[in-house]
């Protein structure tokens, strides 16, 4: 979900996966239900009024575990930290991808800046976008070399110094020292 410049790594919490397996299941077993049908005047069953009512309930106990962490995640963020900088991503475009969709909507970015950016007064921080063509994933932290990374790799190796660390701690150094002409405000 994030990772911080001084090494803070945030994650959603288990009980999300375990709830979309409990949401998954009950879709599967009631494939077949149907609510009913105006155009032939055939009126929903009680057992298929309990079984969405259950679904609402289900997708909304996921809604509710996403938005208490991204809280929590903001506001612990807030208040350590007086500058935070946040990648702007194409978030629609990485929707598209049918591999990533899941996981990217699943963290919901727009959420957590929206966050950071109200909280602005009340912890008295700096939320600022990194341009969204900055290389900070493929470039080196420590030399600054720039090279080709795929999605699949989690580790960053550097062809030139040989550095080795984690792919979005380095990203997450990388956005902290970032050039200003790269850097507007959120």
């Amino acid at each position: 979900m994030a990772t911080c410049s001084d090494g803070t790594f945030y994650d959603m919490p288990v009980t999300t996966k375990k709830a979309k397996t409990k949401l998954g299941k009950l879709q599967w077993r009631n494939r077949n239900k149907v609510l009913g049908n105006n155009l032939l005047k055939i009126r929903a069953s009680n057992k298929a009024k309990r079984y969405y009512t259950k679904l609402a309930r289900q997708h909304v106990h996921i809604a509710n575990i996403r938005l208490d962490t991204t809280q929590k995640m903001t506001t612990d963020i807030s208040r350590k930290a007086a500058l935070i900088r946040i990648e702007d991503l194409n978030v629609s475009g990485m929707i598209a991808n049918h591999k990533l969709a899941s996981a990217v909507s699943n963290n919901c970015f727009y959420e957590i800046r929206r966050q950071f950016t109200y909280k602005q007064p009340f912890y008295a921080t700096r939320v600022e976008l990194v341009d969204r063509w900055f290389p900070s994933s493929k470039m080196c932290s420590k030399c600054g070399h720039i090279q080709p990374m795929g999605l699949s790799e989690r580790v960053y190796r550097c062809g030139v110094c040989g550095n080795i660390q984690d792919r979005d701690e380095n990203a997450s150094i990388n956005l902290r020292d970032a050039p200003l002409n790269k850097i507007r405000l959120a």
